[in-house]
């Protein structure tokens, strides 16, 4: 079982980044956590544009993290590389597929992780492993570089032990990033309720509270479509992105990645287009949806994390994905519940917004260790 996939040994005073291994960093193979592209991958030759931030301000990378297989996945199991161990309890799935980008940081081996996210996949494992994670703007970081999986779906952004590491994080993809002022208690925020354990919505819940936000409680019964439409479309693009791969070496692909490659390739077109259209309708309410409110408030996830061998309940426990069909950023945030384990707060904002975005994860955070 593995954190990271290729190790650095570093020294001197430089953030200490860790970089998920579908990134391309000049001079090593990228893997993407499977066998099959492990076997034939090349030396980069040239950092993914996403990096240069980082090079420019004498960042020191630590390593390149292991992650669920091609980035298809949300239990962070990997059948190659290993699993990376979840610090909350080694029983438990560490999510994905950022996997070990969010180990890095929770055990304190990486001050700022790079991770992905199409489906949830930097929230998820943030979530699971109790740290921060924010999923960018689509389009907003440059992806020239790094392994696609949905393209239409795809941002990188950073993972941290807190909201400061995060604002660090943006600063490296952004050396001009500057995080807006706090906004205290003067937000409107919208509160969705899917089904979720009642400790974590009662955690979500206490910490609205704390921030004395104004809360509307919002019915959007698109939510449950707009989850089918981006699950569909995520797959169908998948499989175009890594057809060849596994059309010359499906052994080398895990099964369970190998299935959902398989289920993209089996959509026909007007399904296909269902979807799409059904994406258009979703931006529009969501851009409706943010005239009413600032945010839009859920848990990350309406579960615990699961065990290892109860890894796929995250598919449905996930309120992730209708986000990245809307394109717009979010912010994982982990509330306590005093219980063992952490809950974790989804704290979603229009197209751009992230410096508004992780001042008001600052407030809230700052509210939430008050209890």
């Amino acid at each position: 079982m593995t954190t990271f996939i290729t190790r650095y040994e570093t020294a001197g005073p430089g953030v200490r980044l860790a970089v998920k291994d579908l990134i391309d960093m000049e001079g090593q193979p990228t893997t993407a956590g499977c066998r099959a592209a492990a076997e034939r991958a090349h030396p980069a030759p040239s950092d993914a544009a996403c990096l240069a931030g980082a090079r420019a301000a004498g960042a020191r990378i630590v390593g390149r993290t292991n992650l669920h297989e091609l980035a298809l996945g949300v239990t962070g199991v990997n059948p190659w590389f290993g699993t990376p161990v979840n610090p909350l309890d080694p029983a438990l799935v560490p999510g994905g597929s950022s996997s070990g980008s969010a180990v890095a940081v929770a055990t304190g081996e990486a001050d700022v992780a790079y991770g992905s996210d199409t489906g949830g996949s930097i929230r998820i494992p943030a979530a699971c492993c109790g740290i921060a994670g924010l999923k960018t703007t689509w389009g907003r970081v440059s992806l020239d570089g790094v392994w696609p999986l949905s393209p239409s779906f795809d941002t990188v952004g950073p993972m941290a032990r807190d909201v400061g590491g995060l604002v660090l994080g943006m600063e490296l993809l952004e050396p001009a990033f500057s995080v807006a002022s706090a906004p205290g208690a003067d937000l409107v925020v919208g509160r969705l309720r899917p089904p979720a354990d009642p400790l974590i919505d009662a955690a979500v819940d206490d910490a609205l509270s704390r921030a004395e936000w104004t809360c509307r409680d919002l019915d959007v019964p698109e939510w449950d479509r707009a989850t089918r439409d981006a699950g569909l479309l995520l797959v169908v693009e998948a499989w175009e992105s890594n057809r060849v791969l596994a059309a010359e070496d499906p052994a080398g692909i895990g099964a369970d990645v190998r299935e959902r490659l398989r289920m993209g390739s089996s959509c026909d077109a007007a399904t296909i287009e269902r979807a799409r259209d059904g994406q258009r309708r979703w931006q529009t309410t969501i851009k409706g949806l943010f005239t009413q409110v600032d945010f839009l408030v859920t848990p990350t996830l309406t579960i615990f994390p699961p065990g290892l061998d109860q890894g796929s309940e995250l598919l449905i426990a996930r309120c992730t994905i209708p986000v990245n069909l809307a394109g717009v950023p979010a912010l994982s945030l982990p509330v306590p519940t005093g219980g063992p384990l952490p809950g974790s707060l989804q704290l979603i904002g229009p197209p751009g917004s992230e410096e508004r975005l992780l001042a008001a994860g600052r407030w809230l955070e700052s509210a939430a260790a008050s209890a």
